[in-house]
């Protein structure tokens, strides 16, 4: 079997959420399948500046071939296409003209799908929003699989991502949050789908003392991992923590892994450690009382998944379904919407080592039941065999003609999003049983000829009832709380 993975931009120095989460999947299928990676010369999600050689070349083994961006992102153009099709009434062809000035334009990525799809039995495309899935998955037809990593923003509600949605053999969610918001927007329940997230390369021996002594780094701390910006939540998540330090009671230090582009506040319990490799963040994982995920908009936490993996309880940002709703199905987080419910939960994971403990061995026995390797591995290579073994549907349903795009009929993105069905889940990721042994079945070998042309559970008890207690304040613990309203 042959397929190719296309995504924004790849390489082992890129650790955005999406693109970390295609090289996995890219490494982890190139044990089963024949794989190639399809992306651009940019390494900057900002910008999309060039900055890698076009051409071929090899990561961890995997064959790469990149394209260059046509143009960089401008700011300001975007920002005011931004405004026009999140908020107010607009045509297709504003939502078109969006999605160039978002990037990256990849025209040269787009030919080279229209003439070698064929070639492979699948093209798996990563971040529906880009450039690269909407025009590439169209140019590849029915060999298309989407990896949506959809939050909940308005780039969603966007009318030229339905049909998308829809003309895909199938979806790869990685939250029943994500396949829910989608499958309101666009009505595509009937395409095949599983929630199937990814995995992570998580140490067997992760050394905490080697952090704490290389950072020096003594008392008890949470950790953040991630971009620390805004839009992950970062600015509210140091208000909430200023307001914990002034009570005066918890002796938790903040140490922020990450490139950051805002102020981080002056503090000696807020240590900013910049880029890491992973080797350190798992180490200060390991080392940390809990992780915080401040963040509004997530597909999945991998961080999340992580520390978990690790037996570390996580404190997350209530006001993102995913993020709640991982909480609640795995018993292994805490949750807030407010300063007071912040500093709350914290101090009830930092006083109670009952309850941290709890949480952590809950977070590992998630991680392994739904999210270690041989269970994801699993799900994708079920979902290749029973596509190869289907009929492809007709495809993609075509673009309004040159009139029929400029007329002013498509809502606002964000009245879009606003009315999809919202709040986390509590049902359970759906399971499959944990291989034994390496998963390595036969897969099926290509029906036609290489010149084929493609067309384009019920929840666990509440740690929270086990406790038999619950701190002080309007703090949640998970299990509590499910299937409540953002």
């Amino acid at each position: 079997m042959k397929v190719a993975v296309v995504v924004q931009r790849y390489g082992q120095a890129i650790n955005g959420g999406a693109e970390l989460h295609a090289r996995y999947i890219a490494e982890h299928l190139a044990r089963h399948a024949q794989v190639e990676v399809w992306t651009t010369c940019a390494t900057d999600y900002v910008t999309w500046r060039n900055e890698l050689k076009s051409g071929e070349e090899r990561v961890n083994n995997v064959p790469v071939r990149r394209f260059p961006v046509k143009h960089e992102r401008d700011p300001l153009t975007f920002g005011r296409l931004s405004e026009k099709v999140f908020h107010r009434t607009h045509s297709v062809a504003d939502e078109l003209d969006w999605l160039e000035a978002e990037g990256p334009t990849c025209p040269g990525l787009v030919a080279h799908i229209t003439k070698h799809a064929g070639e492979f039995d699948f093209c798996i495309f990563f971040s529906y929003r880009y450039y690269h899935a909407f025009h590439g998955a169209r140019a590849a037809g029915t060999k298309a699989i989407l990896v949506p990593t959809a939050e909940r923003d308005p780039a969603a509600g966007l009318s030229i991502f339905a049909p998308i949605f829809r003309g895909v053999r199938a979806l790869m969610y990685n939250s029943p949050e994500e396949r829910a918001m989608i499958q309101g927007i666009a009505g595509n329940a009937h395409v095949p789908s599983v929630v199937v997230g990814v995995g992570s390369e998580i140490p067997a021996n992760p050394q905490p003392q080697r952090f704490r002594q290389k950072h020096n780094i003594r008392g008890p701390f949470a950790v953040y991992v991630g971009r620390i910006d805004e839009n992950k939540g970062c600015r509210e998540l140091f208000s909430h923590f200023n307001a914990y330090l002034r009570d005066r009671v918890g002796k938790l230090t903040l140490v922020l892994i990450g490139t950051s582009i805002l102020d981080i506040p002056a503090h000696p319990r807020i240590r900013h450690l910049g880029f890491l490799d992973d080797a350190d963040k798992f180490d200060a994982i390991a080392a940390s009382e809990l992780l915080i995920m401040p963040s509004f908009f997530e597909s999945l936490s991998m961080v999340a998944l992580e520390a978990w993996a690790l037996g570390k309880p996580v404190l997350a940002n209530a006001k993102c379904d995913v993020l709640k709703g991982q909480c609640i199905r795995s018993n292994a987080g805490l949750y807030y919407e407010s300063a007071t419910e912040f500093a709350e939960t914290l101090r009830a994971i930092e006083f109670n080592k009952w309850i941290a403990g709890t949480l952590g061995k809950n977070g590992r026995q998630y991680y392994r039941d739904n999210y270690d390797w041989p269970v994801v591995e699993r799900k994708y290579l079920d979902m290749l065999q029973r596509l190869s073994s289907g009929t492809a549907p007709d495809g993609f349903e075509p673009l309004p003609g040159w009139m029929d795009r400029r007329k002013a009929t498509c809502p606002p993105a964000a009245e879009v999003v606003a009315a999809a069905p919202g709040g986390p889940s509590s049902a359970p990721e759906m399971t499959v049983p944990r291989p034994m042994g390496p998963v390595s079945p036969p897969l099926p070998t290509r029906p036609q000829a290489a010149t084929e042309r493609s067309r384009p559970v019920a929840p666990p008890r509440s740690t929270q009832q086990a406790a038999g207690r619950r701190p002080q304040g309007r703090s949640r613990r998970s299990g509590q709380g499910a299937g409540a309203g953002r």
